[in-house]
Parts: structure tokens; sequence; C-alpha cells
């Protein structure tokens, strides 16, 4: 094709250029996070590959060593192509494989790594981007979100054993309903989490079966008998996780409804958030004309011209990054059901968009019980409060008096302003005494 000018302080080659040059296609970069899992993968390809007798001891070393630069981050300048290119990734495979062949033949101090012939031996762009696409899915979302998960959680079990004796009114509809203690509240919060968590680790199981060794379409042209065995094998120890072959590469390097799956459950995870957050920050409002039955941390100003004005800041960043994420999942899912034939071409943005809802719920988690729910404060004085003025405890009548006159008492001290026992009393439903007992809050929850 002619020769294409590449510069000088970079390690990437012509293939990687030419896709530079031809895609300019918005800010959009190929996940670092992929580009890792590409290296680990390529360090276990070659130590196969060695172990299979096909690849010298010298050039595995050297394949190797860059690998690690690469997991390092000391390479990771270059790697600069849009997620919108080919929709198979081979120029992000030739870019990883560039990057390795220069980066190791000027450590070798010799030309002897090619990027097709020796980085790339065995292998396919087609096998190896969807391989690395389940890696780095498999490693973000068990080294950093779900243990960002479990600190919210135990900060919400906190919560929950600091106030498991304050009671406040519940509500439904957004309307008075009757009370509930605020550790029951909290402990839907927490178990939102852990079944998110479930879900995110039942998910993990699928992404965990490897394409690798399927090369072009699947048959495994060009790649030795057990190949793919031994690349799995390698990679679970190098990672510290448990990775498989697929037992149809056919199936896993044109499907990916494990990734849309997964993504599934982040989506899930996302929408219990929004509802977390969306409830915290409600509970919050004020300071004095909102519910105020809590209070959050006070991180900044929340207004250029209302002095003195705080904004529950990370609820709204909370629940942004749910609108994304579930977004996202509808550009995964479109993603993975273009599949024809025998390779799915949607995979940069599909594996693009999951990452991100990764890192941003994996951030977000971070922010959010770092600066919002870990310290939370309960006004237990409102609570009380709401708890004397709440018309709702009438439904603990419906068992002494029934229901209709349950309504009537209920009615009768809204209309005259009166607390329920009065009402109840006046209107010669029970004594002072039985409705002290029947409307006490503390037999409700």
């Amino acid at each position: 094709m002619g020769e294409v000018k590449v510069p000088c302080d970079k390690y990437w080659g012509a293939q990687t250029q030419r896709s530079y040059n031809n895609f300019k296609i918005g800010k959009e970069k190929m996940p670092i996070e992929l580009i890792h899992s590409y290296a680990v993968l390529k360090k276990a390809c070659a130590i196969a590959n060695n172990k299979l007798g096909i690849l010298e001891d010298e050039k595995k070393d050297a394949i190797c060593k860059v690998s690690d630069e690469m997991l390092s981050g000391k390479l990771d300048n270059n790697f600069p192509l849009s997620v919108f290119q080919t929709g198979s990734g081979t120029h992000t495979n030739m870019n990883v494989n560039e990057v390795i062949s220069n980066r190791g033949n000027e450590l070798l101090g010799d030309i002897m790594l090619h990027p097709n012939d020796v980085v790339n031996m065995s292998q396919s762009s087609n096998d190896t981007f969807s391989t690395a696409m389940r890696i780095s899915a498999v490693c973000e979302i068990e080294d950093k979100l779900l243990p960002e998960i479990d600190e919210l959680i135990i900060t919400l079990e906190g919560l929950e054993n600091e106030n498991k004796d304050v009671i406040k009114i519940g509500r439904t509809h957004l309307q008075d309903a009757v009370p509930i203690k605020f550790s029951q509240e909290i402990s839907g919060y927490r178990f939102m989490l852990k079944g998110s968590k479930e879900m995110l680790l039942s998910s993990l199981e699928n992404l965990k079966k490897l394409s690798i060794g399927g090369t072009a379409v699947g048959t495994g042209l060009n790649a030795p008998d057990e190949f793919d065995n031994e690349v799995t094998n390698i990679l679970s120890k190098l990672l510290k996780k448990e990775f498989y072959p697929s037992h149809n590469k056919f199936y896993s390097m044109t499907s990916f409804n494990d990734l849309v799956f997964a993504h599934g459950a982040l989506k899930a995870l996302a929408a219990d958030l929004m509802k977390i957050s969306n409830d915290i920050r409600w509970l919050a409002s004020g300071p004095r004309c909102g519910l105020g039955e809590i209070s959050i941390p006070e991180n900044e100003p929340g207004s250029s011209i209302m002095p003195g004005k705080v904004n529950p800041t990370q609820c709204e960043a909370m629940a942004m990054v749910a609108v994304q994420v579930i977004s996202n999942d509808v550009a995964v899912g479109f993603a993975a059901s273009q599949g024809n034939f025998e390779l799915n071409v949607f995979m940069p943005v599909c594996i693009y968009n999951f990452l991100q809802s990764v890192r941003l719920l994996t951030d977000s988690i971070r922010s959010f019980n770092k600066n919002c729910v870990s310290g939370i404060k309960i006004n237990e004085q409102k609570s009380l409060e709401y708890l004397e003025r709440t018309l709702m405890t009438a439904t603990a009548l419906n068992p002494y008096i029934g229901y209709e006159k349950a309504a009537k008492v209920s009615k009768e001290a809204f209309t005259k302003g009166w607390s329920l026992k009065r009402a109840v009393v006046e209107l010669g439903f029970l004594t002072e005494s039985e409705a002290e007992i029947v409307l006490d809050p503390k037999k409700m929850i």
C-alpha cells in the first residue's frame, strides 16, 4: 500500500498509523483496560507457543517482557486508536502486535519479532479481540467493581446497626404509610446490592469461556493442537482466575450473549443505585422545608447565587451514572445482535460501552460511599415529629374497630387537627388506655 510515516517516538507501526489516519472519529479511544488484557493474552500466547515447541525461548522472553511493560502502564501512550474502526478490532490487535514487536526488537538489539509471524503466532484478530474483551470484563468486575459494592454494603450495615431502634414513617406513592424502622429501610438497600452482586457473580462463569484458538473463523487454522487449553491454563495462573476454552469457537466468536447477560446485571445494579440515591436525596431534602429525616455531608457550595445552599450532589452524580449505564445497555445489546456468519463486527463499540459502565459504577459507588453514605446522620427528632403527626397509623385500628370506623377516625383527626388517639377516644371507639396501646408505633414494625 506504499509508505506511511510513523512518529519516531512511538512503538506502533504502519498498520496502526493507517488506522490512526483513516479513523479520526470522535474522542473515544480503545479502553486501556482492554489493552492491558491484550498484553496478558499476548504473554500467555507466547508462553503457550513456546511450550508447544513453535516459538524460541528468546522471542518468548522478549514478548513477555514487553507485555509486562504494557501491564505496568509504561507504554500506555502507544495505543491511540479510535473505538470507531474496523468492527473486528483488527487495528487494535495489530497496534498491540506492532508495539510488542518494535519494543521487543529494541530490547533484543535485533529484528527478531515480526508483528504477524511471531507476536500474532497461532492467533487471529477475531479470536484474540473477543478473548481480550472477556478477560477485561471479568477482571474489571471482579477486581474493581465487586470490592466497591462490598464496601458500600459494609457502610450500610453500620448504618443499620447504629439506627436499629429508630422508628420513622414509611412512605408509598410518595404519601404517608405505616411506620418502619430506619434499619429496615436501609436493609432494603443492602439487599439490593447483595442481589446485584450475586447476579454479577453468576454472569462471570460464561465470560470466563474464551474463544482463543479459534483463529479466523473458529476452525483453529494455523493454531497447534491444545493451544486453547494451554493459553487458558496460563491465563488462569497469571491472573489467578479460572478461564476455560470455549467448547464451540463458532459460537463464542460471533455471539456475545454472555456480555449482554453480564451488562444486564450492571443495568440492574444501576437501577437499584438510582433508587437508593433518589431515596437519600428525598430524605435529606430541606434543610427546613423538605423531609429532613436525614442529613448528608456538606461537601461543597450548592449555588452560585443562594448563600448557604448545599445540594445532594453525590446522589445526583450517582443518578447520572445510572442513566448512562442503562443507556449503555442498549448499545451493548444492539452491538451483540450484529453477528454475521462467523464474526461479530461490532466488537469495539460493544466492549467500549461495557467497560465504561463498569468503570463508572466502580468510581461512582466509591465516591457515593465515601462522600455521602458514610456521613449520613439520622434526625430522630424529625422522625418522631412525623410519627406523631401521621394519620396512617390508623391502620393499626382496623382489627379492633374495623376499616370503616378507622377511616372515620382518620378523617376526624385530619379535619379537626387532632391526634389519632384523641379522635378515636372522642368518637368513643376506644378508651384512652386502649388507644395508647393500639397506636404505639413500636408495635407496628
